[in-house]
């Protein structure tokens, strides 16, 4: 999936700063039935999972919801009437908006209640769905006549005159609208990496869309990107000290995003600057801004940011962290469905708890759980907090119990109505090859192994190029489609693995998305996510960092080389434990010799270093990298 779509407020008759004033709702009607006895998603039964979402019964209780599936379109053409998809999620303020609202409005009721049949969808809970509409939401609605091809896509709120408008224009005349156009076929890229020209175009483009005053990219919506913050670090690490300047003028702006009370990081901020933030707390960002901050510290040594990555880790286990262990999926951006939270969010802990406490998505799927997982560790290693990687380790043994499909894959939720998604295998197995590094433990290497047989067995498309979003047809008879974010993590899943395991097949896999990745059609197009085409590409060309720690697992001061090693300032490296009572690595294509102590062997291309025989020493080496 695509990283937790920037949700859109308001559509072209509204305004991106528009407010829903306080009068409008009951407040105190409402209040207290939105308060829930426990503040974690510790009392969800995740057999209660549906693929609609239980929120808002009273905003749409004149409107007939039915959950998505082949029968509304057959039940479409027996009735003669379109199919309108309200796709939303489940956290998202402008979606309660219309709720309350839109869907409320009489005149837009009957004209729902005559002529379409009305399908509501969490987007959450279908990354198939999700994926395809990615650009049109939050909310986005989408109209279908009975046959299942796409009348009109609308972006974000609609207000009911507005929506009531679309939907009289689509009974008088059905005809595809400005907003659905043809797919225009894709010649894929028969190279394995990008042009070069494309890569230094998109380079220029990264930085000239950069915000020299306030930091981040775009000037609408301030947010911290994982993958243009990796870029830029893996820049400067190469010697680019403006690319090092553009990081830490965005992480550090980028701490306003943070919870101050409950710690955990928000997802935006609106009005173009870092003050206004919208409230919603999604698994996504905590995991991956968890992992960026702590990497962060790491690359910049700034306390502040290794405090925002533990900050993230308190807010998951107080409030996203189920009683067996698995992590939830959001927290809502609303104590009222529809009203902006400021007030709320200025409150310091009691205060907030005696007004009530913003709705947890209790579903529990595995690839919230990744990402999660892959979160834990990088602030594991960073910090050296073993409860972070305690509750790493027992996330994932709760998806390996709860979640696994045969040959190694993972469902998204306890039942899943369509899937497998690619999603959910990916990211579960980007977590086994982080909890390999982090632990030496082959068992979570086998298993990120069996996670890309899976995905090489499961997602392949027709063509040459790319992984899809769902095995299978899609929906409503659409084919399935790769999904640019997706094969950018598995590209550069699948490349790092190859180098752990020596396997052809792995290299395979990853070049396979990249050919995705490298096609001018792909890279190219507005809104495409440079820095992570360029991080994949760029690790595609070369081996990773290599470091090694050879000597007995018993050992203390293997020990403290091993953690020495998993400081290193990427995550473009292959770190490993060779104790010879296990026998040979997984993929022993470096030759090491044993000595009667502990030593650490940093290899970089076709050289290693010499042994390094202390902590002190291994980290020279690293600096000196």
């Amino acid at each position: 999936m695509r990283r937790a779509r920037l949700e859109y407020r308001a559509s072209a008759a509204g305004s991106n700063n528009m407010r829903i004033p306080l009068s409008l709702f009951a407040t105190g009607a409402v209040l207290f039935p939105m308060m829930i006895a426990a503040i974690s998603c510790a009392g969800h039964d995740p057999k209660s999972e549906s693929a609609v979402p239980s929120t808002q019964p009273a905003a749409v209780a004149h409107i007939a919801w039915q959950p998505w599936s082949d029968d509304q379109f057959a039940q479409a053409r027996r009735e003669h009437k379109f199919v309108l998809l309200d796709l939303e999620a489940v956290w998202c303020h402008w979606c309660h908006v219309q709720d309350e609202t839109t869907y409320r409005d009489p005149k837009v009721i009957a004209l729902i209640g005559s002529k379409f049949i009305a399908v509501k969808v969490d987007q959450d809970s279908r990354p198939d769905i999700s994926n395809r509409y990615e650009d049109y939401g939050w909310p986005a609605t989408v109209v279908f006549n009975a046959d299942g091809g796409e009348i009109v896509k609308r972006r974000g709120y609609l207000p009911p005159m507005e929506m009531s408008s679309m939907l009289q224009a689509i009974i008088d005349d059905p005809t595809p609208g400005p907003s659905v156009e043809p797919e225009t076929p894709i010649t894929y890229s028969a190279n394995t990496s990008l042009p070069g020209d494309l890569h230094k175009q998109l380079d220029d483009k990264l930085v000239d869309l950069y915000d020299p005053q306030l930091g981040g990219w775009g000037h609408a919506q301030k947010y911290v990107d994982w993958d243009k913050m990796e870029y830029e670090m893996a820049r400067f690490r190469a010697g680019d000290a403006a690319a090092g300047q553009r990081a830490v003028k965005t992480l550090t702006a980028g701490l306003k995003l943070i919870d101050p009370v409950w710690g955990g990081v928000y997802q935006y901020s609106i009005d173009g600057d870092w003050d206004h933030p919208h409230f919603e707390k999604l698994m996504q960002f905590q995991g991956e801004m968890m992992r960026i901050y702590a990497l962060a510290y790491l690359n910049f040594h700034d306390p502040a940011y290794l405090k925002a990555a533990d900050d993230i880790h308190r807010y998951i286990d107080a409030f996203l962290r189920s009683a067996d262990g698995a992590y939830c999926v959001s927290q809502d951006a609303d104590l009222v469905d529809g009203t902006y939270a400021d007030q709320y969010f200025k409150l310091d802990d009691a205060n907030r708890r005696k007004r009530g406490v913003p709705r947890v998505d209790g579903h529990l799927y595995a690839r919230e759980n990744g990402w999660a997982i892959s979160g834990l560790v990088t602030l594991y290693e960073a910090g050296g907090d073993a409860g972070a990687l305690a509750n790493a380790l027992t996330a994932a043994r709760w998806v390996l119990a709860n979640r696994a499909l045969p040959g190694g894959g993972f469902r998204h939720g306890e039942t899943d109505a369509a899937g497998p998604y690619l999603g959910d295998t990916l990211f579960m197995g980007r977590a086994f090859l982080a909890l390999y590094a982090a632990t030496a433990d082959r068992a979570w290497l086998a298993r990120a192994s069996a996670a890309a047989d899976f995905i090489g067995a499961h997602f392949t498309t027709q063509t040459p190029a790319g992984f899809a979003t769902i095995a299978g047809e899609s929906f409503g008879g659409l084919a399935a489609k790769p999904e640019v974010d997706e094969n950018v993590a598995a590209a550069r899943f699948l490349n790092l693995l190859s180098y752990y395991t020596g396997k052809a097949a792995d290299r395979d896999r990853a070049e396979r998305a990249m050919r995705y990745l490298a096609t001018p059609q792909i890279a190219g197009v507005i809104g495409a996510p440079i820095a992570g085409i360029l991080l994949a590409d760029d690790e595609m060309s070369g081996p990773p960092l290599h470091i090694t720690v050879v000597g007995p697992k018993s050992s203390a001061g293997a020990a403290e080389l091993f953690a020495t090693a998993l400081r290193a300032p990427t995550a473009y490296q292959r770190v490993e434990w060779w104790d010879s009572a296990e026998g040979p690595l997984p993929n022993s294509d470096v030759e090491y010799p044993q000595f009667a102590f502990p030593a650490a062997f940093l290899c970089t291309g076709n050289a290693c270093s010499s042994p390094a025989k202390t902590p002190e020493a291994l980290a020279a080496k690293l600096a000196q990298r």
